[in-house]
Parts: C-alpha cells; sequence; structure tokens
C-alpha cells in the first residue's frame, strides 16, 4: 500500500533509503518505521514552509534537520526542572544514582569452541584439575596461568584488573558480580571455553548525593519533557493532515536516525 499525505505519495524509493536507518528483525517493521519516519518529517517541513521558515530558493533550502530544528525551536518549548522538581526526581529514584560496583578478578581460560563437543569436555576437565589445585595450592594462580590460560591476561598472571558490569561476556559478568570474593569452586562456561575464576575482591557502589546528579537529572527531565512536547506537536500536525498506508501510533518522533 502506497504511503501518502493530503494525496501526495511518499516515494517507495525513499522508504527503501530510509530502511537503513531503522534496522529491525523483519523487513517489514524496518518498513514500516521508515515510512512514518519520512511521514513526520513532511509533516514538520510543511509546518516549516507555512511559516517561511528555510530558504526561499528550494534549491538553495537549508539542510532538512536545520530547518527542523529551527522549526521545534520556534514552536516547541517547555520549562526548565525547577530545583524542587529535581530534588523529587532523586529522592525517588535514588538507586538509579549509583556509582559502579567494581570488581577485582583474574581466571585462567581453557579455550574451546562452541561446537566442539569433545573440546569443550576436555577443557572442563582441565578447570577441574586446575582448581583442585588450586585449593592446594592458591598461591599457584599466576604461574597456572601463565601455564594454561588461552588470554593474553596470562602476563599478567591472569589478572582482568577492576571491572563494572558490561566488561565481559555475559555468562561470565553474572558470576563475577555475584559471587563472594575467592576462587570460583567450578569452572565456568562461556563461549570461549571454560574459566577457572577467582574474584581477588569486590567493591560495591554507592548512593551519590544530590549535588553530584543534580545537573544530570535536569538535564534529563527538560529532554524527557521536550520529547513529551514534541510528540504532542507531532500529533496535533498530523490531525490536520489526511495520511493513508501508515498509522503513526507511537512514532512522532523528529529523530529519525
Amino acid at each position: 500500500m502506497s504511503i501518502a499525505i493530503d494525496g501526495v505519495a511518499i516515494p517507495e524509493a525513499a522508504i527503501a533509503r530510509e530502511v537503513q536507518h531503522h534496522p529491525a528483525a523483519k523487513l517489514e517493521d524496518a518498513r514500516a518505521a521508515a515510512a512514518r519516519a519520512l511521514v513526520v518529517r513532511q509533516l514538520l517541513l510543511r509546518r516549516a514552509a507555512a511559516l517561511g521558515i528555510g530558504a526561499a530558493d528550494p534549491a538553495a533550502a537549508d539542510g532538512e534537520e536545520e530547518v527542523i530544528a529551527e522549526l521545534l525551536a520556534r514552536e516547541v518549548t517547555v520549562p526548565a526542572a525547577d530545583a524542587e522538581t529535581c530534588a523529587r526526581y532523586w529522592r525517588n529514584n535514588r538507586q538509579r544514582f549509583r556509582s559502579p560496583d567494581l570488581v577485582e578478578a583474574r581466571h585462567i581460560l581453557i579455550a574451546a569452541a562452541p561446537d566442539d563437543d569433545d573440546g569443550r569436555a576436555e577443557a572442563k576437565r582441565k578447570a577441574e584439575a586446575l582448581i583442585a589445585e588450586l585449593r592446594r595450592e592458591p598461591g599457584a594462580f599466576g604461574a597456572l596461568a601463565q601455564q594454561f590460560s588461552a588470554c593474553p591476561s596470562k602476563e599478567q598472571g591472569g589478572h582482568l584488573g577492576q571491572l563494572v558490569r558490561g566488561q565481559t561476556v555475559p555468562e561470565l559478568d553474572t558470576f563475577l558480580f555475584n559471587l563472594d570474593p575467592g576462587l570460583c569452586p567450578v569452572p565456568l562456561s562461556t563461549r570461549y571455553g571454560y574459566h577457572v575464576l577467582s574474584v581477588e575482591q569486590k567493591v560495591l557502589g554507592r548512593e551519590l548525593p544530590y549535588d553530584a546528579v543534580k545537573d544530570r537529572i535536569a538535564d534529563y527531565l527538560q529532554d524527557r519533557s521536550w520529547r513529551t512536547a514534541v510528540s504532542q506537536y507531532i500529533r496535533i500536525l498530523a490531525g490536520g493532515a489526511t495520511i493513508d498506508g501508515i498509522d503513526l501510533g507511537a512514532a512522532t518522533s523528529p529523530l529519525v536516525q
């Protein structure tokens, strides 16, 4: 079905070009998102043209992004978040404003490919043997890492340094931040093989004081208010037009890429 605004079609070629900016699991979902974005853009550009925003000569027109930005600056305004609003948001969302948890760890990687069942079974046996040896001789971790680990960290005795969440693969990350300090009693499986893991130290994040985050909160609340106002503004523009072939739904944002 063709997409049109007041009878003026959005070219299929334009939708095809826009698709690249809207990755999705299914092509039809990406196409729908691209079409919505182009409809929103045209609504904004038509309003800008009605107000005389942009160059009078279409051949020398300002870039569309600049025109849209000028339009929104003129027609969409929101008040700055006041101090009490920011303080209230902080009081109600303190857990969002913490310094990150830190973990210092080291490991020995016994490498095995994800699809090599025999190799993974052997890697697990080797990792279990290393854990047993480390229980007898905890001070041997560095030497064993140097001898057996397939990770470049072996040159530092297996040390991974200080880590925050998300710095390692998810399957290892989960254990890092839930284990108590010490040697993990079982090998940990990841896409790379099996890991002998030792948590050396954990430092839990702390709640940040209001003064440290108030500017961040003010920026966040301002941006949230602006996006809400822009969404409402686009709905007003859409209500004054006949749009065929697409339902704008919640995709009423000028931020199309």
